[in-house]
């Protein structure tokens, strides 16, 4: 899985497939967004960008297209929350929740059961590690710990890392929490995302 900050403390994009297309096309989107922003004197808001970067997918999906299936979450303009799913084959819906990948089957019926339109921060994070925990007794894969973000108005914040039932080898060491300010890109093996 690939992360990405597209538009600074707004937008946040995590994508799912080959590390390699997915580090081009999180480039080729950031740096594009980046681009109009210096030309026009303005960021674009979450919808536009979820726009481009499904036109992006579209074109390519008729020469070389990229295998990347992506969530894009950001703040719009108002103040109000906005997530988009995208396919590898460039289709995109505005979802209240999402999830992508093998997990993804385990966990949706659990969003769609407990999600609510006025969760608080807490409530969100407690559904997160209910989503978690049906990962952990439902999906072969089973992980120490497990990365959160939250976008808000404020920008991105990196939350304490919410830890997993699994257990690795006994040469590689515990992964510590990332300081609040670390690299916008990080590399997980499995995501979960809710706005």
């Amino acid at each position: 899985w690939y992360q990405r900050r597209v538009r600074e403390a707004v937008v946040s994009t995590q994508s799912t497939g080959s590390s390699g297309i997915n580090a081009e096309y999180g480039e080729y989107i950031q740096k594009n967004l980046k681009l109009y922003e210096m030309i026009h004197g303005y960021k674009l808001t979450p919808n536009a960008a979820a726009n481009f970067s499904r036109k992006v997918l579209a074109k390519a999906l008729r020469s070389n297209p990229y295998q990347v299936n992506l969530l894009l979450g950001g703040v719009e303009d108002c103040g109000t929350p906005s997530l988009y799913f995208m396919d590898y084959l460039a289709s995109m819906t505005k979802e209240k929740f999402a999830a992508h990948g093998y997990g993804s089957f385990f966990i949706l019926s659990t969003m769609d059961r407990y999600y609510k339109d006025d969760m608080t921060r807490d409530e969100a994070l407690d559904l997160l590690k209910l989503c978690i925990k049906e990962v952990q007794s439902r999906f072969i894969v089973n992980l120490n710990s497990f990365s959160v973000k939250f976008i808000g108005k404020e920008g991105i914040t990196v939350l304490e890392n919410i830890p997993g039932s699994g257990t690795v080898h006994k040469d590689v060491p515990p992964r510590s929490n990332p300081p609040p300010n670390s690299s916008p890109v990080l590399k997980e093996p499995v995501s979960l995302t809710c706005l």
